[in-house]
């Protein structure tokens, strides 16, 4: 897991907003310090040096608080890893 962020606020509609330490990818999971699942990545943005994610909260997850350390695992890549030569 890596360290993403501690959480600088809250939403009105629930989102956590997280300057990042580590960028992560759209969709990857979002775990809190005891490896409890948070949520999801919705967002990235902000300035290049310093950018913020979005974190979609899941409905059933306990709800952290303003200055929880956060981590994310990366997103399972699907499909084929490799581009195909079709010239034969």
């Amino acid at each position: 897991m890596n360290y993403l962020g501690k959480i600088e606020e809250i939403t009105t509609d629930g989102r956590l907003i997280v300057e990042c330490e580590d960028l992560p990818d759209i969709g990857s999971q979002v775990f809190d310090n005891k490896d409890r699942k948070i949520g999801r990545v919705g967002r990235v943005f902000g300035p290049v040096d310093a950018p913020y994610a979005s974190i979609d909260v899941d409905k059933e997850s306990k709800r952290p608080t303003i200055g929880t350390e956060l981590f994310f695992k990366g997103r399972d890549k699907n499909g084929k890893g490799k581009r195909r030569n079709r010239r034969d």
